[in-house]
């Protein structure tokens, strides 16, 4: 295992599997800690690792405090590393192919309820381009699931104002079309105007949807910080992360009766198991079906 070798893998993610830049790079990060890792336990050859070694390592990230939802990570990303090394033939079989990654229990991931969700959306006040951007933001992910990094990369032709449809490209660059309501989209008809009157007195121009104070695409980690802003804001006790607001879109529609194929559509899920999660119900719905359906409820 070399850095050349790491090039190459990286290089073949980009060309091949035409992975997104986050991927790369998180790829590129979990290679290169691993490479330290394998150097400090003298394997310098990649044919050489065994699966003493590789528990070693496993050993090593858990003194080290990772979670095992990263450990997984990190075990899968060396499953495909070795798999190409095996493929371009430079070593005959893969040590991690047999290894098997840590459990993970399943938990109901935290959503908000409608009161909640209204009491965040509704916090952006002002006219300003950057409490226009962040109601935007807010109303843009709860109105359509997408992870945080497919709303950054968002461009104004990806907005569909009179069919009311969003394409959002995810995961491996897959290409997939939303609904978007018409609040959200009267929120970001209202911010793109002043975004457009904000870009041109910057003399920038370029088409992409969420900027920052200097003009230039939002980041991911901004995004965090803009809605973890609001939260706090908000007073809700409960543990959430932008991500929760995908969550929260999921639970909503599921709740109210929506096909779970149509959701796994919205959220881009390859396997419908991964959409499953969120078929639980919240307790107010389950006391209603209890009282609707017991015959001594």
């Amino acid at each position: 295992m070399t850095k050349k070798h790491i090039e190459d893998f990286i290089l073949h993610l980009q060309i091949e599997k035409n992975a997104s830049s986050y991927t790369i790079q998180n790829y590129k990060i979990d290679l290169m800690q691993a490479f330290d890792l394998f150097a400090k336990m003298k394997i310098f050859e990649a044919g050489n690792m065994d699966r003493l070694h590789i528990r070693n390592y496993l050993s090593v990230l858990q003194n080290n405090g990772y979670e095992k939802t990263s450990i997984k990570r990190k075990l899968s990303v060396l499953r495909s590393f070795f798999s190409f090394l095996v493929r371009e033939r430079v070593i005959d079989k893969n040590p991690f192919i047999n290894i098997r990654s840590p459990r993970i229990e399943k938990k109901i991931p935290v959503f908000l309820d409608e009161s909640e969700i209204k009491t965040l959306l509704e916090l952006p006040k002002g006219t300003t381009i950057l409490n226009l951007r962040d109601k935007a933001i807010m109303e843009t992910l709860y109105a359509t699931g997408i992870r945080v990094s497919e709303l950054v990369s968002l461009n104004i032709q990806d907005l569909d104002f009179l069919g009311e449809m969003i394409k959002i490209t995810g995961k491996g660059r897959k290409q997939r079309l939303i609904p978007i309501g018409s609040v959200a989209l009267e929120v970001l008809n209202d911010y793109l105007a002043l975004r457009e009157k904000y870009l041109s007195k910057k003399k920038i121009f370029h088409n992409v949807v969420f900027i920052n104070a200097r003009g230039g695409r939002l980041t991911t980690r901004s995004v965090c910080r803009v809605i973890n802003h609001y939260v706090k804001v908000s007073g809700i006790k409960k543990s959430i992360t932008p991500h929760s607001l995908r969550h929260t879109f999921a639970t909503h529609l599921l709740n109210a009766g929506c096909n779970l194929r149509a959701v796994q559509e919205m959220l881009g899920h390859v396997n419908i198991s991964t959409t499953q999660i969120y078929t639980h119900l919240s307790t107010s719905r389950i006391k209603k079906i209890y009282e609707k359906a017991h015959p001594r409820a």
